[in-house]
């Protein structure tokens, strides 16, 4: 986290989107919009790149979910009202549901299929507004494999797929997002009182600093050593990233392509 500069990485991003975008002859961005950190960074960093007018926001509650935070940012972003699209995925997601036989107590089932449910209804978005889909994955949800294959992590630019999500915490202290959106606890948004941090069993600071070891400093499981940090907890981050490694590689195709 050393030699952290805030203002050098969001130039360094938004010349990204920009070169992407133009390299694609693109001029639409469209970017889920939940409300959460994430979302926020990305949509804040993508409007400064392609200016309001050409970013189509859209929020996709499951049912009466809250979307109070999500018009939170698009207004901190002066994202034109006539842009702002709302689809609720309830009605999909539960004929999904029982088509699939998904029991509504598999919680994790149920949450892949509204991530998916929502990358189906953006991409069909993206096609009728001609746009590319701005992705809001983090590096520690990358690592951790905290997302849904196919779902979620389902997108054509990644603007901030490079930061952890103690970095993405703090370019939005730096940009001045406002303080609900930053002090909320990370959720997928999938059930009721769902947080990353409570169903991962460890918080992102110390997560971050594990995969800083190993993604970074290409340190060994046995090398690792978090000051402060019980060693049982080093080892649940460690066991994680071992467990989810599979999402980093699919699909597996057999000789060269």
């Amino acid at each position: 986290m050393q030699n952290f500069n805030p203002q050098q990485i969001i130039d360094e991003i938004i010349s990204f989107i920009k070169q992407t975008y133009i390299a694609q002859k693109k001029e639409i961005a469209l970017i889920a919009v939940s409300g959460g950190i994430d979302s926020a960074l990305s949509l804040t960093l993508v409007t400064r790149a392609l200016s309001a007018k050409n970013i189509i926001p859209v929020m996709l509650p499951c049912g009466d979910q809250d979307l109070s935070d999500g018009e939170v940012m698009l207004k901190f972003n002066k994202i034109p009202q006539e842009n702002w699209q709302v689809k609720n995925i309830k009605q999909v997601v539960d004929h999904a549901a029982r088509i699939a036989g998904a029991d509504v107590s598999d919680r994790v089932r149920l949450g892949n299929l509204m991530a998916r449910t929502r990358m189906m209804i953006i991409y069909d978005l993206a096609k009728k507004y001609d746009a590319l889909v701005c992705g809001t994955e983090n590096k520690s949800e990358k690592y951790l494999g905290y997302f849904t294959r196919f779902g979620d992590e389902a997108s054509d630019v990644e603007p901030i797929v490079g930061l952890y999500k103690t970095q993405v915490r703090q370019l939005g202290e730096f940009l001045d997002l406002p303080d609900q959106i930053r002090i909320k606890p990370p959720t997928a948004g999938l059930w009721e009182g769902q947080t990353d941090e409570q169903e991962l069993g460890f918080t992102y600071e110390v997560a971050d600093k594990v995969l800083m070891q190993i993604v970074d400093e290409k340190k060994s499981a046995n090398e690792i050593f978090v000051n402060g940090v019980e060693p049982e907890l080093v080892k649940k981050v460690l066991e994680r990233v071992k467990k989810m490694k599979f999402k980093q590689q699919v699909p597996y195709v057999m000789g060269k392509i």
